[in-house]
């Protein structure tokens, strides 16, 4: 017998995107992380995590060329 729970539930979507952004932060609940490690497959959280990190490249790289825009750059 395992010692892993049973809890072998699919993350819903909100779940996914809430330990993505707490995994970016580093702060995350012990229960959290149990469920996150439960869940059965870490492919959501792997597609979520380069998803959220090719949004942050993008959003990083538009406020700079406003920025300097602006500055006349």
């Amino acid at each position: 017998m395992s010692d892993h729970g049973g809890d072998q539930r699919k993350p819903t979507f909100w779940q996914v995107i809430q330990s993505v952004l707490a995994g970016a932060l580093g702060v995350q609940t012990n229960e959290a992380r149990k469920r996150d490690f439960n869940s059965g497959s870490a492919m959501p959280y792997i597609v979520g995590g380069v998803i959220f990190t090719v949004l942050l490249i993008v959003v990083l790289v538009v406020v700079v060329n406003v920025v300097l825009s602006n500055a006349g750059v």
